[in-house]
């Protein structure tokens, strides 16, 4: 299991550096905010069709892992130009062939840790929980760093983090497929994606990603127009990455109670009420706060659900497809629509309003997943 953390760590450490930082080294480099927005939506964008792309070839290889190894190694590559000195043009292209490859690589990795968890597939979060761990210390560290170096050093200290990456890749592998699985492989992966409960499943992946598009885009913005310090958004943000961690930590224990169905469900009521909480009161510290502890569910728990539910419908080696798929549907399609449409409410009615509309979209998605992949009497816990 430490060679299953060790590239969740690593990977994560590399997105707690570019996800906080990134914006402020392209700044570093000369580039005006209309530049930054459009080489920051490169990450999104990507998401659509890398997971997916990737996934697909690595499903049709007779050596699937090589293709992981390759990913890491083109991510490693790509980034390394970035010690350069590059102009817009130079950058749009750097960030294309990066984010690609990077966003390529985790979904094939799941596919990789549930290989060596089936039958125990409720011990995932155990193993993800040392992402969360290493973005939250790369957060802290590259923070105090950056207050003693300038900003466009930031390449020189990431680069390390994709090296880690691409040594833990060669030091993992598929775990054994046994034979009953090996037997549902056989199964032909678009008769099971045109399953009901898995198309409201991925409906209700795309609708919980849309409904975090106002967080994820102007949060830091919303809570700046309500009057709050940099301390108070770093203590909020970090309130929910550490509930995060919790959540992960205990998954074990979590899903040997609750079905993934229930968890699922849970999560999406949690989130709309996140939502509706910030949106409605946010001049309140105290409801603030316990807004984000509901991160645990609303992105935690969703999550680790979601994983469980992808070891279900996609046993075997059609789990790497379907990771890709299910990457590329949520965080990509999602992740673009609720970055662009929260942006246009905006503007036209303020952040309440985009946030209360979050609200509504997650309690759309709870009734998706009540209709259609609810938890029954006789489902016994995931």
């Amino acid at each position: 299991m430490l060679r299953l953390s060790s590239f969740y760590f690593a990977y994560y450490a590399a997105l707690g550096a570019f996800t906080p930082y990134w914006s402020l080294y392209l700044k570093g480099t000369g580039q005006d905010v209309a530049a930054i927005s459009v080489l920051m939506s490169l990450w999104y964008a990507t998401r659509v069709v890398a997971p997916s792309t990737w996934s697909t070839l690595a499903a049709r290889s007779a050596n699937p892992v090589h293709w992981l190894r390759i990913g890491c190694v083109l991510t490693l590559l790509s980034f390394s130009a970035f010690t350069l000195e590059l102009d817009f043009a130079w950058l749009f292209v750097v960030m294309c062939v990066f984010c690609f490859m990077y966003n390529a690589v985790m979904p094939q990795f799941e596919s990789i840790t549930l290989s060596h968890l089936v039958g125990r597939a409720e011990r995932y979060g155990r193993i993800r929980v040392w992402g969360s761990i290493g973005f939250v210390a790369v957060v802290a560290l590259f923070g105090v760093s950056l207050d003693h170096l300038p900003v466009t050093a930031l390449p020189w200290l990431m680069l390390p983090l994709f090296a880690g990456m691409l040594a833990s890749a060669m030091m993992n592998d598929y775990g054994r497929t046994p034979a009953a699985q090996a037997e549902a492989d056989t199964v032909n992966f678009l008769s099971r994606l045109r399953r009901p409960e898995v198309i409201a499943f991925f409906i209700v992946a795309l609708l919980m990603q849309l409904s975090f598009g106002p967080y994820y885009t102007f949060y830091s913005i919303y809570l700046d127009e309500h009057g709050y310090s940099s301390s108070a958004l770093g203590m909020f943000w970090s309130i929910g990455v550490i509930v995060e961690i919790a959540v992960f930590t205990f998954s074990t224990w979590i899903f040997r109670r609750w079905s993934a169905s229930t968890v699922l469900l849970i999560s999406l009521v949690a989130a709309s009420l996140r939502w509706a909480v910030i949106a409605l009161w946010p001049d309140s510290v105290a409801l603030m706060t316990i807004a984000q502890t509901l991160h645990a569910l609303s992105f935690a728990g969703f999550f680790a659900a979601s994983m469980q539910f992808l070891v279900k419908f996609f046993p075997g080696r059609q789990n790497g497809h379907a990771q890709g798929i299910f990457y590329g549907f949520s965080s990509g399609i999602g992740g673009v629509l609720g970055a662009l449409l929260s942006g246009l409410v905006w503007k036209v009615s303020g952040g309440d309003t985009a946030f209360l509309l979050a609200s509504a979209t997650s309690a759309v998605a709870a009734v998706v997943a009540w209709v259609w992949i609810r938890p029954r009497r006789q489902e016994a816990p995931a």
